[in-house]
């Protein structure tokens, strides 16, 4: 039995997002923008319901850590 995982599916998500939103070549980093990315996450994790205001914000920050020391840009890799 399966059982669905919002965070997974968001994660899905936000991959696929940063895939079309990079200006990275296919197959490259697919890096956006933290900015981009925190916006896009928050957005659908509000419309799930299910992620919690402050999962969010915990799990931004971390994201966020990771993007500066890539001057600004989200990996995929970083989640």
């Amino acid at each position: 039995i399966s059982c669905w995982n919002p965070l997974q599916s968001l994660l899905s998500s936000m991959k696929q997002a940063c895939e079309i939103l990079t200006r990275d070549p296919e197959g490259g980093a697919a890096r956006i923008p933290f900015e981009m990315f925190s916006f896009l996450y928050s957005y659908l994790a509000g419309i799930d319901g299910e992620i919690s205001e402050t999962e969010t914000e915990a799990f931004l920050q971390g994201i966020k850590e990771q993007a500066d020391q890539h001057s600004g840009m989200v990996l995929i890799r970083h989640f």
